[in-house]
């Protein structure tokens, strides 16, 4: 079956980096496109980054020349590097698979001083 892991997340400073990982599992990773979202407390979901099977990549214009989406399709893997980060980043990123209806559990980014 479907599977999302993500992982990579964590606590730093304002101005610090993170990247995250997400390994996909039960579809055809290399044929899909895939996005990171983002849900902080009491805000709705929204979109931060996508890259298509062939690797065009989008971006909300909130992270724009601060993250970057990267895949890498023999591991099944979608990154998001982020740099410059803000505690309006703070929140949990979650991996999806474009028309897939599933998410999985996200990882926790905190940005604090």
């Amino acid at each position: 079956q479907v599977q999302l892991v993500e992982s990579g997340g964590g606590w730093v400073q304002p101005g610090g980096s993170l990247r995250l990982s997400c390994v996909a599992s039960g579809f055809t990773f290399s044929t899909y496109r895939m996005s990171w979202f983002r849900q902080a407390p009491g805000k709705e979901r929204e979109l931060v980054a996508a890259i298509s099977s062939l690797g065009n990549t989008n971006y909300a214009e909130s992270v724009k020349g601060r993250f970057t989406i990267s895949r890498e399709n023999a591991k099944n893997t979608v990154y998001l590097q982020m740099n410059s980060l803000k505690p309006e980043d703070t929140a949990v990123y979650l991996c999806k698979a474009f028309s897939v209806d599933y998410w999985g559990q996200g990882t926790q980014v905190t940005v604090s001083s």
